[in-house]
């Protein structure tokens, strides 16, 4: 954001510059609206969905958010979640059988939306996922080594 000032600052002595001020200018308010007014968080998991709704579910106990319901639809499952002044609407979408994408909104007590609370919650199932698959890859080794080491 500073270097975005400087930049206006200085074309602002320079009258041909003039336009390229105001473009950056608006293009810094637009985006600042967008952030509040979205609040959408989404990520592809190479996981299968079932592992990914167990991740999203340990996220939103990790976060102390409540869960409300979840419900199955044609082609995805909506789990719906909620904290003081929060409402959390989670998406789980199947692509492949290991590929599943997950969509999070967060909607805040007014009329703009928290996308800090939907990034961090796709992070935290993220941080979840990797953690199980890495327990899941010290385990296999371990007992393939112990059957190796037995003797027949």
């Amino acid at each position: 954001m500073r270097r975005a000032l400087l930049i206006v600052g200085a074309c602002s002595l320079l009258s041909a510059c003039e336009p390229v001020a105001i473009a950056l200018l608006g293009a810094g308010a637009s985006t600042a609206f967008r952030y509040n007014m979205d609040g959408v968080a989404a990520r592809t998991f190479t996981a299968a969905a079932a592992d990914v709704k167990s991740a999203s579910l340990g996220a939103l106990e990790r976060m102390g958010l409540t869960l409300d319901s979840t419900t199955p639809t044609e082609t995805s499952e909506v789990i719906v979640a909620r904290a003081p002044n929060r409402e959390i609407e989670l998406e789980l979408e199947p692509i492949t059988k290991q590929a599943t994408r997950l969509r999070v909104t967060a909607k805040g007590a007014s009329i703009f939306y928290d996308n800090a609370t939907a990034q961090e919650l796709v992070q935290q199932t993220g941080k979840i996922l990797d953690a199980a698959a890495l327990a899941k890859a010290n385990a296999t080794p371990t007992a393939a080594a112990g059957a190796s080491l037995s003797p027949n």
